[in-house]
């Protein structure tokens, strides 16, 4: 038996690549899984001490009221958002729907959209 010989380039670094934005957004959306995993260890932390006592409830308040917690938990909340809204993008495909190129582009930005929508309107809403 011989051998195909491929005299095809072969390209290996992924930031000469051109990548369709529905692809960003599903690399995206497996970043933003890790991240929550790694998030709840924030989340913990505040309700652990939020219930472990009165004194720790208000130091609990007092952490989220400084700058820098309130800006991960917003970016946490983006990153739950985003998530769950590409999630859903997820699931319509399995179902077929939005699968053709135009569609699938559509649905990318909507992701965007909605995810940054929503994440304005939890920020306004918890501060």
């Amino acid at each position: 038996m011989s051998r195909m010989q491929s005299k095809r380039p072969v390209n290996l670094n992924l930031f000469t690549i051109s990548f369709p934005l529905a692809a960003i957004v599903s690399i995206t959306h497996r970043i933003t899984g890790g991240v929550l995993f790694v998030g709840i260890a924030f989340g913990l932390y505040a309700l652990q001490l939020a219930l472990s006592s009165p004194a720790g409830y208000s130091e609990a308040v007092a952490m989220i009221a400084q700058p820098w917690p309130k800006f991960i938990l917003l970016a946490l909340l983006f990153v739950l958002t985003f998530h769950l809204v590409a999630g859903v993008k997820h699931l319509l495909l399995d179902f077929h729907v939005g699968d053709s190129l135009g569609a699938s582009h559509g649905g990318a930005i909507a992701v965007i959209v909605l995810s940054v929508l929503i994440t304005a309107g939890l920020g306004v809403v918890l501060w």
